[in-house]
């Protein structure tokens, strides 16, 4: 008998969720989303349950993201499949039930978070990073876009900080993601267990539930070091603010820096369809409501969905076939029209609506 892809335990008042498929990097499976989706509303309205804890089995990532390899195989085998529907759609649901969770929810993020895993961990209340943390939104490699609330989250970084993580993919470790506000708090691997343990005994009850937490949890944050960010902060907004990707290469190809050189040789090897529509979801969720976000991410995500998409193409280059060399369409940013763009933001049949409360 196969080992449950995601473990539920209630232990000293905390409702702890470890999302077991380490060989996989925790990735998060339609199997996993749909328990969370069950347990999570249990345990909000559970009074032995004060917060929530969420972890990665392993000792390499709390989560790598979506398991898209399996969106892709469904494409190739059974194209009349609704995985692709019911995945992205059960996912944004678990997303934004996290937004609004009613309890204190702590991700210990000890590992790579990524992708669908940080969809897990940024909307909730408390975000804790080690030494072994590494996050990016790396969707653009494969041809999708920063989803799981990325439209939110990103558009409310400081400057361009949320443009240039969207479309580069760029990894950030601890001290730049407690910069740009991204984690919470630093503690060191080892005290993680201790850390846990501490928030079991703590009264956590009441409407400052989330200020009792922090206060346990500076009982063992650490300095994560010295960020690298706020150095480069300048030179991305100055090459990121602007309006069209063709002015952000531009912007980059004019700068003589060699992160900005990175940064570039970064973008070329993208899906220009895919920063294109970055960019617009980006225009389009900021200063948007969380629950209007995922909505307009809903319909993106059926567009890529379909066959032919270069979301396919990346996968199988990346991950399937591993060649590398994906065959983008159109294989240059002058060649995605507006048309292209607009095509992904259409309501769509089955669309994702959500109440405002």
């Amino acid at each position: 008998m196969s080992e449950a892809e995601i473990l539920f335990e209630v232990k000293d008042g905390l409702g702890v969720m470890t999302l077991n498929r380490p060989k996989v990097l925790n990735s998060l499976s339609h199997g996993i989303i749909l328990e969370m989706e069950r347990m999570m509303p249990q345990w909000e309205k559970d009074p032995a349950v004060k917060a929530v804890v969420l972890r990665g089995a392993g000792d390499r990532a709390f989560s790598a993201g979506g398991d898209v390899a399996g969106l892709y195989r469904e494409m190739r085998d059974d194209p009349s499949g609704t995985l692709r529907r019911d995945f992205f759609r059960d996912e944004y649901v678990v997303n934004r039930r996290i937004y609004r969770y009613a309890k204190p929810w702590i991700s210990l993020i000890d590992g790579i978070n990524m992708g669908g895993g940080v969809g897990l961990s940024a909307h909730g209340s408390h975000s804790i990073v080690t030494e072994k943390y590494l996050f990016a939104m790396p969707e653009t490699t494969i041809g999708l876009f920063p989803d799981v609330g990325g439209g939110y989250f990103l558009t409310r970084l400081a400057g361009a900080l949320g443009t240039f993580l969207a479309l580069t993919s760029y990894r950030l470790k601890a001290a730049d993601a407690l910069w740009a506000g991204i984690a919470h708090a630093y503690v060191p691997s080892a005290k993680i267990e201790d850390l846990q343990a501490a928030l079991g005994a703590a009264d956590l009850s009441g409407s400052r539930a989330n200020d009792k937490v922090d206060a346990v949890v500076a009982k063992f944050a650490a300095d994560a070091g010295d960020p690298t960010l706020p150095a480069l902060m300048p030179e991305i907004d100055r090459c990121f603010s602007a309006e069209t990707l063709q002015e952000i290469v531009a912007s980059l190809r004019r700068s003589q820096s060699e992160f900005a050189q990175k940064q570039l040789a970064a973008l070329m090897k993208l899906s220009p369809l895919s920063m294109a529509i970055t960019l617009e979801q980006l225009r389009r969720c900021a200063n948007r409501s969380f629950e209007d976000t995922m909505t307009i991410e809903y319909r993106m995500s059926q567009r890529c969905m379909q066959k032919g998409h270069d979301f396919f193409e990346g996968v199988r280059a990346l991950l399937i076939d591993k060649d590398q060399k994906p065959q983008w369409k159109p294989p240059t940013i002058e060649g995605v029209t507006r048309a292209m763009v607009e095509e992904h933001f259409r309501p769509v049949a089955n669309d994702l609506k959500f109440d405002q409360s």
